[in-house]
């Protein structure tokens, strides 16, 4: 049987020391915090996460908003950032209150932005980002001489 000296078990820093409990614990909340950086509790508000995808034509800015209404929600280009900003109720043990999100996606400069779209269907958000005419791919046709 193999027992394991719990002395020696600890983890160590970077220089071979010990850590103490609250380094330890610093390094956890360091850790937790990048993997989960973004992913706010919808109760504390904050931000959001949104999704980015492309076709041809456009770029797409989607974002699940649940229980959020249409009129609760603003979007705006503004120098060259996409803002979305969405509120919602909600009931607590005192009554009621009003949690806010918001995100500042950076877009893409070849974003026609006079022609931008915003659709919300069942507590999703999708922005339409069309590109500008010159940006778009174009196909040459080669001539044989």
């Amino acid at each position: 049987m193999h027992l394991i000296n719990y002395r020696n078990a600890s983890p160590a820093t970077r220089f071979g020391g010990r850590y103490g409990t609250q380094d330890l614990e610093n390094e956890l909340n360091w850790l937790f915090g990048t993997a989960l950086n973004g992913f706010v509790p919808p109760v504390l508000g904050g931000q959001f996460p949104v999704d980015l995808y492309e076709d041809k034509d456009n770029t797409y800015v989607r974002a699940e908003l649940p229980g959020v209404t249409r009129d609760a929600i603003s979007v705006e280009m503004i120098e060259g950032s996409l803002s979305l900003q969405a509120s919602r109720k909600e009931k607590t043990a005192e009554g009621e209150s009003t949690v806010s999100f918001n995100r500042l996606v950076s877009i893409p400069d070849e974003v026609a932005s006079d022609k931008v779209t915003a659709a919300y269907e069942n507590g999703i958000l999708t922005v339409t980002l069309p590109r500008k005419e010159e940006s778009k791919p174009k196909k040459i046709n080669v001539s044989v001489n």
